[in-house]
C-alpha cells in the first residue's frame, strides 16, 4: 500500500479518476465510496501500473492468486510476470496494460460485492490472508528440489560400480557396449539418461520427480510431469518415467493426467530403497543405461519428503 500511495502522489488525479470510470462498475464505486476507500486501492488502472509496474503483485494478492496459477499460460497473464518481479516494463507490456486492467476488473468487482460492509481493514488484510499460499508455493518448490536431489543420490548408488566420473549434477559411465552414458540432473526433464553413439548423443529416458505427498494435489503434480514430458519428447527422448507418491491414488486417474508417462514409480519406495517399485526402478535404470544389475542392498532409509 505504501508503494501504491507513492505512485498516486505522482499522478494527475483527474487522469486517475477518468480511468477509474472506464474500468470500475458504478455500483462498486458506490460501495467503495460508502466505505471511504479510493477505487484505485482495489482496482488497477493503466496510469498507476505504468508508474509502478510491481503493483501488479499487489492486485494479484487481493484475489489470493499464487504466482504459479496467475501466470500460467491459460490465463494470458504471463506477459506481466516480469513487471511484478523486476519492476521493468517493455513497450509490448505497456500496450497490453489496459487489457490487464480490464481482465482484473470483473473478479475484483465480484470480490467487493461479496464482502458485506467492505472496510479499510478488509482491504489491508486481504493480501495478508492470501500470503500463506505464496509461502506454501515456495515450500512446495523446496520439497521438489529435495526429492530430486535424493532420487539422484539413489541413482548414483545404483550405477556406482560403472561410473567413470561423478559430478554434483552429472554421472558418466561406460556401459556393456563400451558406450558412454550420461545421467544428468537438470530441469525439463528433472533427470535425463543419454547415450553417446560415435559423435551423436541419443536422448533415451526423461525422468520427472514429484516429491509432494498431498493426495489432493497429486493430479496437478501429474499434470506438471506431463508438460515436462511433452517438452522432453520434442527434444528427442523416447522413454518417460514419472516418480510420484502413489499412496491413496488410483493409477487410472494418474495415467489420464500424464498419458506420455511410460513408467510410474512411487517416490516413497525409491527414497527408502525398498519395495516393488524400488526393485523395478533399479532394473529399468540398469537396462536403460546398459549395465548388469548388481544385487540389491537396501541402504539406510532416506527421510521422507
Amino acid at each position: 500500500m505504501d508503494a501504491l500511495s507513492e505512485a498516486l502522489r505522482n499522478l494527475d488525479q483527474n487522469r486517475v479518476k477518468n480511468q477509474i470510470a472506464d474500468y470500475v462498475p458504478a455500483d462498486v464505486r458506490k460501495l467503495l465510496a460508502a466505505a471511504g476507500l479510493r477505487d484505485e486501492y482495489v482496482f488497477p488502472v493503466p496510469c498507476v501500473i505504468e508508474t509502478k509496474p510491481t503493483l501488479i503483485g499487489y492486485y494479484r494478492l487481493l484475489l489470493g492468486a499464487p504466482q504459479k496459477c496467475f501466470y500460467k499460460g491459460a490465463t494470458g497473464m504471463g506477459l506481466f510476470k516480469r513487471m511484478e518481479e523486476m519492476g521493468a516494463m517493455s513497450k509490448k507490456q505497456q500496450t497490453h496494460i489496459p487489457d490487464f486492467c480490464a481482465a482484473m476488473a470483473d473478479p475484483l468487482a465480484h470480490l467487493v460485492r461479496q464482502i458485506p460492509n467492505f472496510t479499510d481493514r478488509d482491504l489491508r488484510e486481504l493480501p495478508l490472508l492470501t500470503f500463506g499460499s505464496q509461502l506454501q508455493g515456495s515450500n512446495n518448490t523446496q520439497i521438489g528440489k529435495k526429492a530430486m536431489q535424493e532420487i539422484f543420490l539413489a541413482i548414483t548408488e545404483i550405477l556406482e560400480k560403472a561410473l567413470t566420473k561423478k559430478e554434483p549434477n552429472r554421472l558418466t559411465l561406460k556401459n556393456a557396449s563400451d558406450r558412454t552414458v550420461f545421467v544428468s540432473l537438470s530441469h525439463d526433464p528433472d533427470v535425463s539418461v543419454q547415450e553417446k553413439v560415435e559423435d551423436h548423443i541419443h536422448s533415451k529416458v526423461a525422468i520427472e520427480v514429484k516429491g509432494g505427498t498431498d493426495v489432493s494435489n497429486a493430479h496437478n503434480r501429474a499434470g506438471e510431469a506431463e508438460k515436462s514430458h511433452l517438452k522432453a519428447r520434442q527434444k528427442g527422448f523416447k522413454d518417460f518415467w514419472t516418480i510420484i507418491s502413489k499412496t491413496g491414488l488410483e493409477m487410472r486417474k494418474l495415467e489420464q493426467e500424464s498419458q506420455t508417462t511410460t513408467e510410474w514409480f512411487d517416490v516413497t519406495e525409491l527414497l527408502e530403497r525398498k519395495g516393488r517399485d524400488w526393485e523395478e526402478f533399479r532394473q529399468r535404470l540398469a537396462g536403460a543405461v546398459g549395465i548388469p544389475l548388481r544385487s540389491s542392498k537396501a541402504g539406510k532409509p532416506r527421510p521422507k519428503v
